[in-house]
């Protein structure tokens, strides 16, 4: 009996051989175990603190302020002593 052929496959040469069933016991082979994730999302509250300082920076810039100061005098003035004076002065003058 050929072995290689089996039922439906290749020649049959007999009926004795096509009825011929082998008495294989069943074996069992473990494959290494396939992981599968299923994620799930769950919302998590998260507390960012973020601290802002502000500093105030203070310039001096100048700003021109015109002060004016004023004074007044009273000064009797005389007609006789006027014409003197300014024929003194013209003299002083002259001579320089």
């Amino acid at each position: 009996m050929n072995r290689n052929y089996y039922m439906g496959m290749g020649n049959v040469g007999s009926m004795n051989e096509a009825n011929f069933c082998p008495d294989c016991p069943t074996q069992t082979i473990y494959d290494p175990p396939i992981t599968l994730y299923e994620n799930y999302y769950h919302p998590q509250l998260v507390n960012v603190v973020q601290n802002i300082e502000t500093v105030k920076q203070h310039h001096c810039c100048p700003v021109y302020q015109h002060l004016y100061t004023h004074t007044e005098k009273n000064v009797m003035v005389s007609s006789a002593k006027r014409g003197k004076q300014a024929k003194a002065s013209s003299k002083k003058r002259s001579k320089k």
